[in-house]
């Protein structure tokens, strides 16, 4: 993977420590910049509540309350968890250019972000990860409350 211009990753490992870390299908798509198939991911139709975080590294990255159905093959959020969770690049790959999000903890491949899609969403973005790139913890709940 190419750096971040501007931003340096919390999380650094050598390449070997990544593929020891991840199998090879999540290797693929978080360093090196894979995608899954469409309709193929875990949490594609979850509705479960709960923190998106990233399969590579741990960090927080979405809250399932931004998650909406876009219905286009992959989970799709309307923002990050805070404004410093993923960063963005241009990315000119497969003959077309689109913003790449990674994480901006480690720089692991997320997925793609798009605009102006007219999705009722209160930021008209639509954050389409791969479930590849996320863990989700389920919010825990009290006692007398349903997760």
């Amino acid at each position: 993977m190419e750096p971040v211009v501007g931003a340096t990753p919390r999380v650094v490992k050598p390449e070997q420590e990544w593929r020891a870390q991840l199998d090879p299908r999540e290797y693929a798509v978080l360093r090196e910049a894979g995608t899954e198939p469409a309709w193929t991911g875990e949490y594609t139709e979850t509705k479960t509540v709960g923190v998106y975080r990233c399969r590579a590294c741990g960090a927080e990255l979405f809250r399932s309350e931004t998650k909406f159905d876009s219905h286009c093959g992959w989970p799709s959020f309307y923002s990050p968890l805070a404004g410093e969770s993923v960063v963005l690049r241009e990315d000119r790959t497969h003959g077309m250019v689109r913003t790449e999000v990674l994480c901006a903890s480690c720089h692991s491949h997320l997925g793609h972000v798009f605009e102006g899609e007219g999705y009722p969403t209160p930021t008209d973005q639509r954050y389409c990860i791969n479930s590849i790139s996320l863990t989700l913890v389920p919010e825990t709940s009290s006692p007398g409350q349903e997760a």
